[in-house]
């Protein structure tokens, strides 16, 4: 939340900076034209008219902006939910059944250690939707289940939130699958 709290700010800092250009730009039309005599000369009644202009095709500027932002994120976060995938299937290959620690202790996983694990990988969750472990499915679907040489897949699903100007909110599905051998 942090995350995004900062980037709402900096995005607010530059549409700031962006109407102090603007507003300099202003000025430094209006003094040419008083410079040159332009203030009442052919350019009558069309003082305010870039103001209008302005004003009338900012709103839509904004929303392409902004729109561009969130299919921005939307794109990050379906790389999110691909990651978390695959760091969920590397660590269910490297926790099979003969998985043993340096004590000697068996290290073997289960399906809802691996969705416990990929839940707890707190990487940041910029998107605005909730992430647990129920967004997690693992599964041994070879014969011998969890034995070397069997696959495992893991499944990670995320509902993203987005948010476009002008567009009604929606949330967008995510879903990632990877699939490994167990190997150890």
């Amino acid at each position: 939340m942090t995350t995004l709290n900062t980037f709402w700010r900096q995005a607010d800092a530059a549409v700031m900076r962006t109407v102090q250009l603007l507003r300099a730009l202003h000025h430094l039309k209006h003094r040419f034209h008083q410079q040159h005599g332009l203030e009442r000369g052919c350019l009558r009644g069309e003082e305010g008219a870039h103001l209008v202009e302005f004003a009338l095709t900012l709103p839509i500027l904004l929303g392409v902006i902004f729109g561009l932002m969130q299919v921005c994120l939307a794109l990050y976060m379906h790389e999110y939910t691909s990651e978390l995938a695959r760091e969920g299937t590397r660590y269910a290959i490297f926790h099979g059944p003969t998985c043993k620690t340096s004590g000697g202790a068996s290290c073997t996983v289960t399906a809802a250690g691996v969705n416990s694990y990929v839940a707890g990988l707190g990487w940041p969750n910029i998107g605005g939707g909730a992430f647990n472990a129920s967004n997690v499915s693992t599964t041994f679907p070879g014969t011998g289940g969890q034995l070397v040489g069997n696959p495992v897949v893991v499944t990670v699903t995320y509902q993203y939130p987005y948010k476009i100007p002008f567009v009604t909110s929606k949330t967008l599905s995510l879903t990632s699958t990877s699939q490994m051998t167990i190997v150890q």
